[in-house]
């Protein structure tokens, strides 16, 4: 799934010598202040799902960027938050916070001109890391008085040592170009880690468990996608087909009603939606099939959280 960008030559990328720069980015935040749609706006091509809910992310993503002198490798994580409720949200916390401790440069996004409690836990959590963190401010173009902006900006410079702080939409790209090239200069120089045509670190098999619950995040109402996943049971790669069978694990008998649907309606038209958003991603024909399953109180048990692929890494 290479992008434009990163189609260079060999000998461009020869040319760029020991000028070429490359590291590791971590993009954290409190949950749904937008961080996915930053990494995806940033790399031209979705590869984070996204939903207007928090806690949408739930595993460590690499997102890979090659243009003929850098490659990013962008690592979205999930949001950060202080209240431990279940053993999936603990996994959560840890993947996201284990993540700016090796890492050359922390994006730290925060959501238009609030600050709240979430915020200063997530802040806290920069003491851990001794790499460069960019302040973004995220969801410009919802910010209707812009004159509230550089005092909103000076305020946050008194909460810690930014290495810049930089205004962004990651909806519409406003001030993405400049984030990249402030990046750009914070990185390494160092040979590329990744091949320049590679844009993720996760199988088509993951990426598809990820579609499908995307779908199941935009299509439910408020509590019942924090109470399910999504495991794949069977990927098939056939010629110019990919054949693939999913399971959506619920915790109750009543979720498992509402995902199906009167007449199954509802688990059709998410289907549907998913399937049209792998073929555009796996460049070929998708034929998937869906089941809802119940397994009471996955998502408090460790055991049942490693078998469904949530496992640290």
């Amino acid at each position: 799934m290479p992008g434009e960008d990163i189609e260079q030559s060999n000998n461009e990328l020869s040319a760029a010598g020991s000028d070429f720069r490359c590291g590791y980015v971590a993009i954290i935040g409190r949950p749904n202040v937008g961080k996915s749609t930053l990494l995806n706006q940033l790399l031209g091509q979705k590869i984070s799902i996204t939903a207007h809910k928090p806690q949408t992310t739930r595993h460590r993503v690499l997102g890979i960027k090659s243009t003929y002198n850098s490659q990013i490798i962008f690592v979205d994580t999930p949001g950060i938050h202080g209240d431990k409720k279940s053993a999936l949200n603990g996994y959560m916390n840890r993947a996201a916070t284990s993540s700016i401790l090796d890492v050359d440069v922390v994006l730290f996004v925060v959501d238009e001109l609030k600050w709240v409690e979430q915020d200063e836990y997530v802040l806290k959590k920069l003491s851990q890391t001794s790499a460069p963190v960019i302040l973004v401010i995220n969801k410009l173009d919802n910010i209707k008085n812009k004159e509230k902006l550089l005092p909103h900006m000076s305020r946050l410079t008194m909460q810690y040592s930014f290495a810049q702080l930089i205004p962004v939409s990651a909806r519409n790209g406003d001030g993405t170009e400049e984030l990249e090239k402030a990046i750009i200069h914070l990185l390494p120089q160092s040979p590329p880690f990744f091949p320049l045509d590679q844009v993720t670190d996760r199988s088509e098999r993951f990426m598809a468990a990820e579609f499908i619950r995307e779908k199941l995040m935009r299509s439910l109402g408020e509590e019942v996608p924090y109470a399910l996943t999504v495991e794949i049971e069977k990927f098939e790669d056939l010629e110019n087909l990919k054949r693939i069978h999913a399971v959506i694990w619920v915790s109750r008998d009543s979720q498992k009603g509402i995902i199906i649907g009167k007449q199954g309606r509802q688990l059709k038209s998410i289907g549907e939606l998913a399937r049209k958003d792998m073929e555009q991603a796996f460049g070929c024909k998708v034929f998937l099939q869906l089941w809802v399953k119940v397994k009471e109180g996955w998502s408090d048990d460790e055991r049942a959280l490693r078998t469904l692929g949530y496992h640290d890494d």
